[in-house]
């Protein structure tokens, strides 16, 4: 993703952490006696390439960029791969999701996060011993079946939305435990119904969802535009804090 400001030298980075499908959004943690999550059936989408332009707003300061998301398929594999460039600072993110596809969808095996001058951060799924944990904390999980990460959760949806046919439905509701960098919550996406979307590539009728945070929760809302004629692909992604700051990405181009 790069990044373009006037008014700055160097943008503000924090808004921008949680871009591109990693779905950065942060929480309290769960209790170790988590509910396993619900197995719904699933599609997965043909691999892509995904460029966004992006539009944001940070302290008052108005921002402009583009980002590239790679979803790969392959041998009951999957692989996503995310990039955000900085004008002025160079790569400010990397985030990487990998691991196999079961009976629920998409498996992860390791979740990587590198942010602008930090160390990189793993979570890991491990399957033979049923434990998730995290580099960056000493927090752990018992695997129970259908646990995503903050980039394999939105592409989870997709597959959930491509299989789910009309029960993808105006205030139909889908649930699922993610993974971050230091521990992992409970999400909840609301289907909230059918726009018309503006894109560099035309008009597309997108299904809006919504990851709405909890009450009284300073969290991000995250809201997703999902085509159904383009493989159910977001067309529109947009990252929404109480103080107004909000990351608005909306897609340019498709690679097959």
């Amino acid at each position: 993703m790069r990044i373009s400001t006037s008014k700055s030298s160097r943008p503000p980075l924090s808004l921008f952490i949680p871009l591109l499908l990693t779905l950065g959004l942060s929480g309290q943690s769960m209790a170790q006696g988590q509910d396993a999550t619900i197995k719904y059936a699933t599609k997965l989408p043909p691999p892509v390439e995904l460029q966004y332009s992006i539009k944001a707003k940070q302290s008052g300061l108005p921002l402009s960029g583009s980002a590239l998301v790679k979803w790969q398929i392959a041998d009951r594999k999957y692989n996503i791969i995310t990039e955000t460039h900085a004008m002025l600072v160079g790569k400010i993110l990397d985030a990487s999701s990998q691991g196999n596809i079961d009976d629920y969808g998409l498996a992860p095996d390791k979740f990587v996060e590198k942010r602008f001058r930090k160390p990189a951060t793993t979570t890991s799924f491990e399957r033979d011993s049923k434990t998730l944990r995290f580099s960056a904390s000493t927090e752990t999980y018992v695997l129970k079946g259908g646990e995503q990460d903050r980039t394999s959760a939105s592409w989870q949806l997709i597959a959930i939305a491509r299989a789910a046919g009309e029960a993808f439905k105006a205030g139909s509701e889908w649930k699922m435990l993610v993974a971050g960098r230091r521990d992992a919550d409970p999400w909840t996406f609301k289907v909230l119904g059918s726009e018309n979307i503006k894109t560099p590539m035309g008009d597309m009728v997108a299904i809006h969802v919504s990851k709405a945070p909890p009450a009284d929760s300073k969290d991000q809302q995250l809201d997703l535009w999902l085509a159904p004629s383009l493989e159910w692909y977001p067309v529109r992604l947009k990252f929404s804090d109480a103080d107004g700051d909000f990351v608005d990405q909306v897609l340019e181009s498709v690679k097959k």
